[in-house]
């Protein structure tokens, strides 16, 4: 018999401490696999850098509070500096998720796979739409697309024949007592402006005397406490101070900016809210970013949305996103 094992056999004592150390490491193993084995989530740490749309700020800092409730050690830090701020933050290797309330222009794609060779991962996280609001005492109720471009445009590339500057212009409004509209709207770095000018205005040209502003909820609240205003905006910062206008169809149909509208886009100017992720060809993404992108294509996440005054994107949209 081996001299150490006859030891063992015949030291009570010593047999004890190894058989109490042999039981010490078998309870450590198991302590490190049955969170996976019964379904729980592993241990996940990191900071996750986003830079972008200030239209999303309030819900991308949802999505991470609920992130870090279920792990602690994950943060997000988010900057909001507007839609255009996101393609540059991305190339420079400053954030790896880029939200943005319009989609990358084919310049800000070309220059992304300039720099890295592939194209960013591109996700769609909620719907949204831009909409024309104007004071909750105003008695109009809908425009077409050539009165919307008459109002906020100095080109009338929809087609338009004359500008629209004042109140008794609109057949609505033609008793409206207060004299020219006061505009207000969203600023250069904003991907709402970028994509109202596309969209409602045809490509066209802004007035310069729109009053333009950091935020959506700004412009809400300045048209708000003017009767005069009329401003445009994203959906989930509609406030009781305004009302928001149904816009008309090519079908002569006025389509109010409600969930159901927006969510079939049905709503003349509703909008995909994105996410950019710089994500190499072939490769995965870290346990934290993938655990934040789980957690908004979940039913969880997509509720959030909701939440947070978007509309959650059909099941359809969910299950043909790109997987990471």
């Amino acid at each position: 018999m081996n001299t150490r094992l006859t030891t063992l056999f015949i030291n009570g004592g010593l047999a004890f401490t190894v058989r109490r150390t042999v039981l010490s490491w078998m309870a450590f193993v198991l302590m490190l696999i049955t969170p996976l084995a019964w379904g729980q989530p592993a241990a996940i740490s990191g900071t996750l850098g986003a830079v972008g749309s200030d239209t999303m700020a309030g819900l991308m800092l949802r999505w991470g509070e609920t992130l870090t409730t279920r792990y602690p050690e994950v943060k997000l830090q988010f900057q909001a500096s507007g839609s255009a701020s996101a393609p540059t933050a991305l190339m420079a290797g400053t954030a790896r998720l880029g939200p943005m309330s319009r989609p990358m222009t084919s310049e800000e794609r070309d220059n992304f796979i300039e720099r890295y060779g592939y194209p960013p991962l591109e996700l769609k996280v909620a719907r949204d739409a831009l909409i024309v609001v104007v004071h909750r005492h105003n008695p109009l109720r809908a425009l077409t697309r050539l009165q919307v471009d008459a109002i906020f445009s100095t080109s009338l590339a929809c087609g338009g024949e004359v500008p629209i500057r004042r109140w008794e212009q609109l057949p609505a409004t033609r008793d409206w007592s207060f004299g020219s509209i006061a505009l207000h709207g969203r600023n250069l770095a904003s991907g709402t402006h970028g994509l109202f000018q596309q969209r409602a205005l045809c490509g066209g040209l802004f007035r310069n005397d729109i009053s333009e502003h950091p935020g959506s909820s700004a412009v809400v609240a300045a048209v708000g406490e003017s009767a005069n205003a009329m401003g445009y905006a994203g959906f989930n910062h509609l406030t009781p101070a305004v009302h928001a206008l149904s816009l008309y169809n090519d079908d002569g149909i006025a389509i109010p900016p409600d969930e159901a509208a927006i969510q079939s886009g049905d709503y003349p100017l509703s909008r995909y809210l994105y996410l950019y992720v710089n994500l190499p060809p072939g490769e995965t993404l870290p346990p934290a970013e993938q655990a934040l992108l789980k957690l908004i294509m979940s039913d969880e996440g997509q509720q959030i949305a909701r939440a947070s005054g978007f509309v959650p994107l059909t099941s359809s949209v969910l299950s043909a996103q790109q997987r990471w």
